[in-house]
């Protein structure tokens, strides 16, 4: 099957907004990732999974960011008008906004950049099964996807891996909204490309692979990579990327890739974050 890559309306038809959201609740979900929710209804309704917004983090006398930080959607209540952030904290921005409690307030520029599409349907009126492959950060991006394609009618199996089984994420949720959750973690010893590798055979075979998605691992990437060229499959990929000005202006978070024969530059805030699998270029 050949892989067709439809843009995603949320690309051009609708606004950037800028809100200061009220904080409902921010915790500690294990011992590096904390999960922040917001209530911003205008933003919730414009707000596409594998989108982002940008983070205007707080500063005071010890911490003082100066950019934004962009921060993937991790889940969508547009009936509600609740957003959720599952972030990691690793530098100055993420340190500022830990210090936040609930009923303060965030400014949030967005949603921002090209979000995921799902895949064309192989046989008419049968929905094309999907995988998704995540680690780390990737499991924060790629989680909406599942509430996305499950609600278009698409079988999902998320493969999930983690360092150890106390930092693996989205499990419960992914099983809760109807999709099949396969935990792979270091500590376990299944992680490895070999073993993944295996499972993603088993699920072509089985027929439940027919397109696959990945964010968080260049190791990851590769192998999604592998398979989808080899059996044909649609792909994307969220690709991850330092960031400026969050709007496509400063041209901070361009990244190589491949274009047929040729290597092209894309800037990950506006032609992405999302992009077709084939064509994304690890480091």
């Amino acid at each position: 099957m050949q892989a067709v890559h439809a843009v995603p309306p949320q690309a051009d038809s609708l606004p950037v907004l800028e809100e200061r959201a009220e904080i409902l609740l921010h915790e500690a979900v294990n011992g590096e990732y904390r999960l922040m929710q917001v209530e911003a209804p205008a933003q919730a309704q414009r707000a596409r999974a594998g989108q982002f917004f940008h983070l205007l983090c707080p500063q005071d006398d010890a911490l003082k960011p100066f950019f934004r930080r962009p921060m993937s959607i991790y889940a969508i209540n547009a009936e509600g008008g609740r957003i959720s952030f599952l972030y990691k904290v690793t530098g100055t921005g993420t340190k500022a906004l830990a210090r936040l409690g609930v009923g303060e307030r965030l400014d949030m520029l967005g949603p921002l950049g090209i979000g995921f599409s799902l895949p064309p349907d192989t046989t008419p009126g049968q929905k094309t099964p999907i995988v998704i492959l995540a680690r780390g950060v990737g499991l924060a991006t790629l989680a909406p996807l599942v509430g996305l394609a499950r609600g278009e009618g698409h079988a999902v199996t998320a493969v999930l891996s983690a360092r150890s089984p106390d930092l693996l994420m989205s499990v419960a949720e992914t099983r809760a909204a109807g999709a099949e959750a396969i935990a792979v973690t270091d500590s376990e010893g299944n992680s490895d490309t070999g073993h993944v590798a295996a499972l993603l055979d088993d699920l072509h075979a089985k027929g439940r692979m027919g397109a696959l998605y990945t964010c968080g691992s260049n190791r990851l990437l590769k192998l999604a990579q592998e398979h989808a060229a080899r059996h044909g499959l649609f792909g994307e990929v969220a690709m991850e990327q330092q960031m400026a000005c969050g709007l496509g202006m400063c041209f901070c978070c361009v990244r190589a890739f491949r274009e047929g024969d040729a290597t092209v530059h894309r800037r990950v805030c506006c032609e992405g974050p999302v992009f077709p699998l084939e064509e994304a270029l690890g480091w």
